[in-house]
């Protein structure tokens, strides 16, 4: 029997299903870990955390938020494959947006850069030598959270507008699943770092975020079943 153009696709609609799934699954995680242990608030005191608890202190560095900016990459590619022939210029827009609002991100990250110079701070012999450790952090968490960071997170709010409206135009996901990442979409145009306003609409974006991410992967391994 010939192969449809739906069936070869089909092993990436499950891929994408479980990347949402543990998407879903992790962001709960790093929020816990933010509640339960909140990062520092100075240099010295991340050099501290990544000293004695290496992995506790890469989670307060964003590791965890890493690996979920990864994952979106493959339920993005799933939901361009499903939406491909509904809207194909403005899912290949909403796709390379997120990938570049990926791209970027990884360029703010601080994570392994702290973690060297953490190492660095303590096998260090002077005070001297300490404080240039001391300085390249501080320059490390100015990046950090910074003009990339920014852009990024703005960026990415493109790709959930765009994949909403031609969900809303097709009949291959629900219209609740279309409302639910327009409202995460809206939500993401103000970034974290711009004070109160931004960081509560950070947190609360997680709610449409979470429900999008489930009908998303329900709906793809839906389309993953043979027919």
């Amino acid at each position: 029997m010939a192969t449809t153009a739906d069936d070869a696709f089909r092993p990436l609609y499950r891929l994408g299903a479980w990347a949402a799934v543990l998407t879903v699954v992790l962001v709960p995680v790093q929020g816990a870990i933010f509640a339960l242990h909140p990062p520092p608030a100075t240099v010295l005191g991340h050099f501290a955390s990544l000293h004695e608890q290496p992995l506790l202190g890469l989670a307060n560095l964003d590791l965890l938020y890493l690996v979920t900016m990864l994952l979106p990459v493959l339920v993005n590619v799933a939901v361009y494959a499903a939406l491909r022939r509904v809207s194909p210029a403005w899912m290949l827009l909403s796709l390379v947006l997120a990938m570049l609002s990926t791209a970027i991100y990884f360029g703010s990250g601080a994570a392994f850069e702290m973690l060297t110079l953490s190492n660095r701070y303590y096998a260090a012999g002077t005070d001297a030598e300490r404080a240039i450790f001391q300085a390249a952090g501080e320059a490390v968490l100015a990046r950090y959270q910074g003009t990339a960071y920014d852009v990024s997170y703005v960026l990415g709010a493109f790709p959930s507008v765009l994949v909403a409206w031609v969900m809303l135009r097709s009949a291959v996901f629900s219209r609740a699943t279309a409302w639910f990442g327009l409202a995460t979409g809206v939500m993401m145009v103000l970034p974290p770092t711009v004070g109160l306003a931004g960081m509560v609409l950070a947190f609360a974006s997680l709610v449409p975020l979470a429900v999008w991410l489930v009908l998303v992967a329900r709906r793809l391994f839906q389309l993953a079943r043979p027919t």
